[in-house]
């Protein structure tokens, strides 16, 4: 389908201008006309997205208004949920996120998770002070893909190398990802980690990559 179809310009401006109404309107537009959940996102609403995503990592916007198009991304999501129940899942991916123990900084994760989201993946947000068991918890009980975790203290940057050894131990094979302040990427890859990101408008660059490695089976 065309990118000038008028109803897809809609939904990427929904996004774009975190214009719910717009987005309820040109959604359920969308699907009386026939078009599918997976062209609606992929490439209407997830368009919208990575403008913001674009807009936030050129400072032409901040965190509010990030928050505000993921919301109107969610609630999207919400929309055509039921859509897909017969098809495939509507979510690319699982991901659970959390600031890691002793850590109580949200805000970059904050923004990742945002990000994450409007990019159609399903985010398992843990907060802050997470400790490694937890991270393990759930990634056993949401079945996830990746697990982040942020690190805003250079003491809290250690409990990264907690959350990798206890994934480890309990036989997991899911891709693990951190950042933060005091991160790096030879931190990450001494750590045993599988990326790194710099900020939020890496982030959903470095999960599609690793999600996309054709050598790695993916969680349904």
């Amino acid at each position: 389908m065309s990118e000038n179809n008028p109803i897809l310009q809609d939904l990427r401006r929904s996004i774009e201008t975190w214009d719910y109404d717009l987005m309820e309107r040109s959604v359920k537009e969308a699907l009386s006309q026939g078009i599918s959940p997976e062209v609606i996102v992929s490439q209407g609403l997830a368009k919208g997205m990575e403008i913001i995503s674009d807009q936030f990592n050129e400072a032409k916007i901040f965190l509010p208004q990030v928050l505000a198009a993921s919301k109107t991304m969610e609630g999207a999501l919400e929309i055509l949920e039921p859509e897909m129940a017969c098809t495939d899942n509507i979510y690319r991916g699982t991901i659970v996120m959390g600031s890691v123990r002793g850590d109580i900084h949200e805000i970059g994760k904050n923004v990742c998770c945002a990000m994450l989201r409007g990019a159609g993946y399903n985010v398992v947000d843990l907060g802050p002070d997470v400790s490694p068991e937890r991270f393990v918890e759930a990634a056993r009980k949401y079945s996830a893909d990746v697990v982040g975790g942020s690190a805003l203290m250079t003491t809290t940057l250690v409990m990264q190398k907690y959350i990798v050894k206890a994934l480890e131990e309990d036989g997991s094979t899911v891709l693990m990802i951190f950042g933060g302040a005091p991160c790096s990427r030879e931190w990450v890859e001494e750590i045993g980690g599988d990326g790194y990101s710099a900020s939020g408008s890496e982030i959903v660059a470095l999960v599609n990559r690793l999600l996309s490695d054709e050598n790695r089976e993916v969680s349904p």
